[in-house]
């Protein structure tokens, strides 16, 4: 039996969804003007912060009020402040900041989405990759989009990692590498969670003086390390727990299952490989997040796009793995565990 749909029911919602990227573009505003990391330090009144800011007076307090109601700020008897929310992970003196995959969002991926309609005719990604061999290659020789697409990671990392530390039996593993672990942040919220642990980074060579840095910044670098190589190209260290996080979608399914034999053949008996992104829920209707993933690497991508984490585990016990199971992570993340 169904129930009747009220006219305004169904205006609301296309109005909502079809406006959503006004209130996506004044979040990214936001944390690219800096007014969360300034608001860190205290309240402050629209015109103090308009002028610590630089920005012109016209529209600011429009913003500062579509904030207070996307509950991103709030209005004290001081001035505007900011939530609980964005003190933890917009202020970018804070190693929970995550605003630099918001960065990546607004100069990237924002105008890449406005062509998903010539991409769904074509099938052909909309950005560099369309013309580039080798996208992630070229990534690095291009200093600036390298920076911007290791910060957007650390944002994806850092957080799954935070939860990852609780649900994997780290206490009876020595050495870890994150395969393909941008410039560190998951291995470093490990390391630091776990003194015992050692392990680093499979990457590119480009990426070598990004980790280092961000490694040293840490206090880390006696225990995590660079390891440079090509995953395609190059056998995979060493070590009792493998990491692959948001590394998977970037490719076709062929090169996946290399990905994970690669993986299977670097393993010891009894060691564990942890792949971790937004896998395609089997309800697509409860989260929409991942089925836009995976729209987003058909833009980006030549041969990537989503899976279901059942597809994972059944490529991992195709390679060798003797078990696979899904794990929870955060928002619309999840991981999956073989065992070797």
């Amino acid at each position: 039996m169904t129930t009747e749909m009220k006219p305004e029911e169904g205006y609301s919602k296309i109005i909502e969804i079809g406006f959503a990227f006004w209130k996506s573009q004044a979040l990214m505003a936001a944390v690219g003007l800096g007014i969360f990391s300034a608001l860190a330090k205290g309240p402050m009144r629209d015109d103090a912060l308009r002028k610590t800011l630089g920005v012109h007076g016209r529209g600011f307090r429009d913003l500062l009020s579509a904030l207070v109601s996307l509950e991103m700020l709030e209005e004290t008897a001081d001035g505007y402040a900011n939530t609980k929310i964005s003190d933890y992970y917009l202020d970018g003196a804070k190693p929970t900041y995550i605003g630099g995959l918001l960065e990546l969002a607004s100069d990237r991926l924002y105008p890449l989405w406005g062509r998903l309609g010539q991409g769904l005719l074509t099938g052909e990604p909309q950005n560099e990759a369309k013309e580039e061999e080798d996208y992630y290659a070229n990534l690095g020789e291009d200093r600036r989009r390298l920076a911007q697409f290791l910060k957007a990671m650390d944002g994806l990392s850092a957080q799954a990692a935070r939860v990852m530390a609780e649900r994997y039996p780290w206490a009876r593993c020595q050495t870890f590498i994150d395969v393909g672990g941008a410039r560190g942040a998951a291995a470093v919220e490990l390391a630091r969670r776990y003194p015992h642990l050692h392990g680093g980074c499979f990457e590119l060579p480009a990426v070598r003086p990004h980790f280092e840095e961000y490694v040293a910044q840490a206090g880390l670098q006696k225990r995590l390390r660079f390891y440079e190589g090509d995953f395609f190209r190059d056998p995979l260290p060493p070590a009792q727990t493998l990491l692959m996080g948001h590394v998977l979608h970037n490719w076709d399914p062929d090169q996946r299952r290399r990905l994970l034999r690669k993986a299977y053949d670097a393993l010891p008996l009894g060691g564990g490989l942890i792949v971790y992104e937004w896998f395609l829920r089997e309800k697509p209707a409860a989260e929409p997040l991942p089925q836009l993933m995976s729209l987003n690497m058909l833009l980006a991508t030549r041969g990537g796009g989503g899976s279901d984490w059942r597809k994972c585990r059944e490529w991992m016990l195709e390679v060798g793995f003797r078990e696979a199971h899904m794990e929870p992570l955060l928002g619309p993340c999840s991981m999956v565990i073989g065992t070797k």
